[in-house]
């Protein structure tokens, strides 16, 4: 008996420490993305406000579809087609301008909202990374926001076709000149490319606005501004030369030129056949765009970690 109980543990003895359950790797990547998602509702509420004043307009103006549709009617599908193109690029013009400036803004504040108030000092205390913390930052920008805006550009172009559809049904006229033109997997691929491409081509400007919000102790918007165009000043001055000014311009303007076939700022692209990802993948200004933006952001990573707060 006492052989037995004395194998057996006594009461209130410390019992075998159980080894910590295994957290997989992504799982902290996966949570800072999320907090950041939800600390930042502008991501989607802007462009959604924009999609619905976007259609509150439509809708007012629509007691002149009829005639347009009459007009359509008279045209040859090219020029018919082209038309209504214009039509839905026109309703996604000011989506993408939005998502676009909501990135701006987000990228500007990233790192240097959390250093002046001092947030960064409870974040630093939890076992995430630098890295992760940066990588989930600009997933903002370069994932999130991209796939938000893909999103509301197709509902908002099936909206306007079904309420066209609605309003000339209404006035017995032919739906023809609306459903000839827009098949559903152009209205679908085509603003899924041209974000993609946007969002490559604009990556070394998020990577400069968040090594910036990480660096600047206060008004990093005019930090991000203002040192590009004082160089751009200084070279025009003493080298009578545009060689700057013409690289960032082509870098905020230029990727339909590189990614679409004749395409420009006042080309309407609504054809599978315009798209030229080929042409894209070998155009030297991404690459050296996207190699930019890997050094900018790993400057950010650096920062974060040694910047101390405001």
């Amino acid at each position: 008996m006492n052989a037995q109980s004395s194998t057996v543990p006594e009461f209130g003895a410390d019992a075998p420490a159980s080894a910590p359950a295994a957290t997989a790797p992504t799982r902290p990547l996966y949570w800072s993305i999320r907090r950041e998602f939800w600390e930042s509702r502008s991501i989607f509420i802007a462009p959604l406000a924009v999609a619905a004043l976007v259609l509150l307009a439509l809708l007012v103006s629509a007691v002149r579809l009829p005639q347009g549709v009459r007009l359509l009617e008279a045209l040859d599908p090219a020029r018919r087609d082209a038309i209504i193109a214009g039509a839905f690029g026109m309703a996604a013009f000011p989506i993408t301008i939005t998502t676009f400036l909501v990135a701006v803004f987000y990228c500007l504040g990233a790192l240097h909202n959390e250093r002046r108030d001092r947030s960064i000092l409870f974040w630093k205390s939890l076992p995430v990374s630098d890295l992760v913390t940066v990588v989930s930052k600009a997933s903002i920008p370069l994932v999130i926001i991209p796939i938000v805006t893909v999103v509301i550009i197709i509902a908002t172009r099936l909206i306007m076709l079904l309420m066209g559809t609605a309003v000339v049904a209404a006035n017995g006229l032919s739906l023809a000149p609306l459903w000839d033109h827009p098949p559903l997997l152009q209205l679908s691929l085509v603003p899924l490319y041209g974000v993609a491409v946007q969002t490559l081509w604009y990556a070394p400007i998020y990577g400069w606005l968040m090594l910036v919000s990480g660096w600047a102790r206060r008004a990093p918007f005019l930090w991000a501004v203002i040192p590009p165009l004082a160089l751009c000043l200084f070279e025009k001055i003493a080298f009578h030369t545009s060689y700057l000014t013409s690289m960032l311009e082509n870098r905020l303007t230029g990727s339909d030129a590189a990614a679409f076939v004749d395409g420009g700022p006042n080309a309407v692209i609504y054809k599978l056949a315009q798209l030229d990802p080929a042409k894209f993948v070998a155009t030297p200004g991404l690459w050296i765009g996207l190699a930019i933006a890997a050094v900018l952001f790993a400057a950010a990573v650096w920062l974060r970690r040694y910047r101390d707060p405001v």
